[in-house]
This record gives C-alpha cells, structure tokens and sequence, in this order.
C-alpha cells in the first residue's frame, strides 16, 4: 500500500498522479474502514482527501503553515504527517478528533469552533512580515459552511486592506455545513459552481478573435481590458474582487493536477488569493452520498458496508426536546426555532418540518442569531434558540446586551450541556452557567430527566420579559427520577429518616446528575450520615428557599456539570451568605482546565465527579465537624 509508505508531507514529492490517484482511493478506504469502528466525522474528510493532497504536495509544512476550520476535516492531514494509527481515535489516550499540537508539529489550531481560521491565518500571515520571513507562507481552509460566520468577514475584510501580504485562502465549497449551507453567501457561491469562468471564455474569444482579420486583436485587447465587468457578467467572482482578493477557481476539488495548479499559482502571489474548490462532502462512500441530511458529518460505530449503526439508539436529550418543541409548536402559534447550522444536531429538524415558516437559519453565525432573536420577541413572537453550549460562549455580549437588557423573552436550548468528553475541550459544556450567572433577569433551568426536560421547556417559553435557558446534556437520557416532595419552587428527591431532627448534609443536585446524587446519598447513609437531595429545577436565580433548608442542615453540598468557578455552586455560596446562613459549603464540578478527549465517564471519573468520590469527601467533611478526624480515620466509602 502507499498509504503506509507516507510517514510525512515531503514523502508525496516522490509520487507521480496516477500513485496519487491511488493514494487516495487509499485514504478513503482507510477511512471509512477506521470510523466505522470508532465513529467520527466520516463526511467532511472524505470530501478533502485530493485537497489535502494537493495542499501538503505545494506547502513545505510545518514551515508552512496549513490551517483548517474547523478541524473536523483533518483527519486526511493526520494521515499524511505521520499518525495512521486510528485505533484509539476520539478516545482516551488515541488520536484526537481535530488537530491537536500534542500530536504534531503540524498542527497549529486546536479549537474547533467554526469561523476561526482567517483569524488564525492573518495574524500568522502578519507575523512573517514583521519577521521578514519571505519564505514562509500560510494556507488557511475555509468551508462555505464556516464563511457564514461573522469572525470570517471581519476577517477578509482586514487580510484585503494588505494587497501586498502573501495569504492563501482555499474555500472548501461542498454547498454544506452540516446540512446544506444557506444565505446569501450560498447563492454567490452557486452561481460561482454554475456559471462558466471567465477565462475559458476569453480563451475562447480570444481564439476566434485572433482569427478575425484587421479589427480582431484591438477588439480582443479592448475586451481584455475590460474584464472586471466580463468578470461579473460571466463568472461574478466580482464580490471576491472588489475585496481585493485574487480569485482563482472554480477549480475541481477531486482533481489533484489541477488543484496543484491552481495552489502554485496562489502562492506565488505576492498578496491574498482565494483558490475556491469544489469538493463533494462524504465522496467514494454511497452511504454517505445518499444521506440527504448530514452526508455522514459525523458518525458513531457503523457497519462499513451499509453505514447503518451498530446498535440502536436510544431516546437521547435531544430527540426529547425535538418532540417536544412539536408539541408547543402546536399549542403556541406565536414560537419559532432559531438554528446556527445544525438543524439536526440540535433537534429542531422536526420542528422545521412541521413548520417550515417557522424557522430560521442563521448559518455559523451566533451573535447574529442571538440579536435576532431579541428582534424576533420585540416584535411579538417567542423564538427558541438551540445551540451547543459551548458554543454560546460566541454570543454572550448579545444574550447580555441585546436580550437581557431589553428584556426579551428569549429561550436558549443549550445542547451538549457539561462533560462531553470524545470532542475534547472545545466541545465541552463546562462554562455557561458560569458566564450566564452574571445575566440579570435571566433564568435558568437544568432538567434531571426527560419529565421535566419537557415541563421546564414549556415553563422558559412562558416567560416574556425575560431570557430564559434550559441546558441538557449529549447521549442517552437516564431514568425518571420522581420527586417525592416541594419546598419553594425545589423538588425534594430524598429526605432523611422522620427522626432526624437536623439532618447532616443538605444536597444540592443540578440536572443530569441527580441519579449520581442519590446514590451519594445512599453511601452517606450506609456512614451514618443523614442527607435530604433537593433538585432546584431552576437554578437561576437561587431559589428563596433554599437558604432556610440549607439552616437546617449542618453542611450544603452542591453538585454540577459545569466549572466550579462560578457556577451553582458559586452562586448558592454567595446567597447562603447573602442570608446570613453560617453553614459550611462544599461545590463539586468540573475544575477549570482544558479537559482532554476521552468517554464522558472516564472524564467525570478523573476529575472525582462521582458518586463514592464525592460521597468519600463529604464523609471527611462530616467527621471533621464532629471532631473525628483527627482522633480516627473516616470510614471508607466503597
């Protein structure tokens, strides 16, 4: 096999285009026989593999610098610089699902966040000139998907103001994001695929013209000379060009002779070039192809030949809120969806379908979603915004700004809430309800399970005058956990023995995580110690009543997917004491690091999120208080 024979971007040199052609019919099989078994984002590389080709063959990386947004679609690169050892990957200890600079000197960005990369690549582009480092170059790769993102055009709008900056910007032009990319930007972007170039028809002419006796050549010059209104008449790349970028392209994505082409003539350049590609997102594999909804963005375990899934799933978080979202759809006229690209990861699909005039698409673009939201309620209608968590890091200005301030009643759907592990750090849930805490008016819920994922839900779209935020965790929703009582707007889910007068620990629960909760509970039983389990539901602003329970008890203990510093545990600290309540405080959460990818449990176990971990510790914090620690030791907690 050639695939094995490349241990690094220089060993391409050697090949001739029909070794090429095999190398990435090759990759391709690599791939989908490789994600099958682990899952991951099987679409987008298979459409980049001549791409990537193409790109290490021209650019001397990692003098060079090759740069990829978001970095789903790299999976190609890590296979020619040396890692084709994809056992482990999005695992622990295994290959990472992005770029990672751990793995390799090549690997430059490690944030997978979309819209990032012309960032990234002016700065680097910047710093080689200050340098004077002329034979250095930055290759930056950009899918229309991500060019629908904000950061993207302020971006271009700075790298276009230096003409004489050397700056390689390929558009990866799949026509996709994770479904079809929309807006205006897609329909420039069409009519670029569809219309025939510029110079293949000037070629043309210029072939018939020359033919033409006396009047043909000053005719050809003339129209040569006007070409830039040829140019928007016949292959309007002009928006590109009034920038003040080269434009090469349309070029052929699958094509390695022609994309080499076109990447030479790009860095040869003494300014910014767009090379524009065509690729097809999922290409060589069928079941990819006729998979109308994501093109296999990302998969879990499939079986190669068919790309059904191994096991069936079952009833996840999102697939709740999208069935729910149907139902509020039916009942409130007046609720509409809001999605940053990914009706389908979030669950608003269905929504869609039922009432296609009822949602919006903003493309990668969450800043704008958000403002536009607050529009959407000052005009009389509720939108309901879903989005990954950490992704709505990109618009907390406009939450604070735009729709808390004016008092607009907005709810965020907050998908992939807390550890989530496979994705690694950019794609953990861990800082929202830190950075909304500081969110006046705003509300917050955190569901336990499914009931009252629902009920919660429909609770944030009555409210009007304010934001409103239900945050729920990735992958399989756990069992019901009932209550067995209220206390202020608190579910009680456990209380200790009738004859407890004061009961040892107070335990504070926070969404998902009420299940692990209870099982602490269990263990601080088994020690002796005494415990009731509240469920605040909404966990912003602290509920009143929670500090009255909490004087009752001898120790609060909070519990929460989300960083400590902050978050729940933070805010119901600062309002025992804002009550004049002495009771000592223990927060578990996630600790403020950049987590590595690895299972969600594995995580959670590392960083001590579990049951017999934070039972062992509330047992030590207990017998301190009753002066044993320091005569005995506390018993172990299995």
């Amino acid at each position: 096999m050639l695939l094995t024979r490349i241990k690094g971007p220089r060993d391409l040199d050697r090949l001739s285009q029909e070794e090429l052609t095999q190398l990435a019919a090759e990759i391709r099989s690599f791939l989908v026989d490789a994600v099958s078994k682990t899952g991951g984002h099987l679409g987008p590389n298979l459409g980049v593999v001549e791409l990537t080709i193409a790109l290490h063959r021209v650019f001397e990386s990692p003098k060079d610098k090759v740069l990829f947004d978001t970095g789903h679609q790299a999976y190609v690169h890590k296979l020619l610089t040396g890692r084709q050892d994809f056992a482990g990957l999005r695992t622990k200890g295994g290959l990472s699902g992005y770029p990672s600079r751990a793995e390799s000197e090549h690997d430059v960005i490690e944030n997978s966040h979309a819209s990032t990369v012309l960032g990234w690549a002016d700065g680097l582009a910047k710093a080689n000139e200050v340098l004077g480092r002329t034979d250095h170059h930055v290759a930056a790769v950009i899918g229309d998907g991500a060019l629908t993102g904000g950061m993207a055009w302020e971006a271009l709008n700075n790298i276009a103001a230096a003409k004489d900056r050397p700056l390689v910007i390929v558009v990866n032009d799949n026509e996709r994001s994770y479904g079809p990319t929309i807006g205006g930007l897609a329909n420039h972007l069409a009519t670029l695929r569809t219309t025939d170039g510029y110079e293949r028809f000037l070629a043309r002419g210029k072939e018939i013209l020359e033919r033409t006796p006396v009047v043909g050549k000053p005719l050809f010059e003339t129209l040569h000379g006007a070409k830039k209104g040829l140019k928007d008449f016949i292959a309007p790349q002009g928006m590109f060009e009034d920038l003040g970028l080269k434009y090469i392209g349309p070029i052929d994505g699958h094509d390695i002779e022609a994309l080499e082409s076109a990447l030479q003539r790009a860095k040869r350049f003494s300014g910014p070039v767009i090379v524009h590609c065509l690729t097809q997102k999922g290409r060589g594999y069928t079941p990819a192809l006729e998979h109308e909804a994501d093109r296999f963005h990302a998969v879990g375990v499939i079986h190669p030949d068919t790309g059904l899934p191994v096991k069936t799933a079952a009833a996840s978080w999102t697939s709740v809120f999208a069935d729910e979202m149907v139902k509020i759809g039916h009942d409130r006229p007046d609720v509409v969806g809001i999605t940053a690209a990914m009706l389908h990861p979030v669950g608003l699909h269905k929504f869609a379908e039922e009432f296609p005039d009822r949602i919006y698409d903003v493309g990668i673009a969450e800043q704008h979603g958000a403002t536009s939201a607050a529009g959407l309620a000052t005009g009389g209608v509720h939108p309901v915004f879903a989005v990954y968590a950490t992704f709505l890091n990109r618009a907390f200005d406009q939450v604070l700004m735009d729709v808390a301030l004016h008092k607009c009643g907005v709810t965020f759907v907050l998908d992939r809430a807390g550890v989530t592990g496979d994705d690694g750090a950019s794609h953990n849930g861990m800082w929202d309800m830190s950075i909304l805490q500081v969110v006046p008016g705003l509300r917050l819920a955190a569901p336990r399970d499914a009931e009252q994922l629902r009920a919660q839900l429909r609770e944030a779209v009555e409210v009007k005058d304010a934001p409103t935020v239900v945050r729920f965790s990735k992958g399989v929703v756990g069992p019901a956990v009932p209550a067995v009582g209220r206390i202020g707007g608190m579910d009680v889910l456990r209380r200790p023995a009738p004859e407890v007068t004061r009961p040892d620990v107070l335990l504070v629960s926070v969404g998902a995580l009420a299940p692990m909760c209870l099982e602490v509970a269990d263990l601080l039983d088994r020690q002796g110690i005494s415990t009731t389990v509240v469920d605040p539901r909404w966990v912003k602003p602290v509920d009143e009543a929670l500090a009255p329970l909490a004087e009752q008890h001898r120790v609060v203990v909070t519990v929460e997917d989300n960083g400590r510093v902050g978050g729940v545990g933070a805010a119901v600290s600062q309002a025992l004491r804002d009550a004049g309540v002495d009771v000592p405080l223990r927060d578990f959460g996630i600790p403020q690091r950049f987590l590595d990818h690895a299972l969600r449990k594995e995580i959670l176990a590392e960083i001590g999120l579990t049951a017999p971990d934070i039972a062992r510790q509330v047992t030590g914090l207990v017998a301190k208080l009753d002066g044993r620690l320091d005569s005995e030791p506390a018993a172990a907690v299995d």
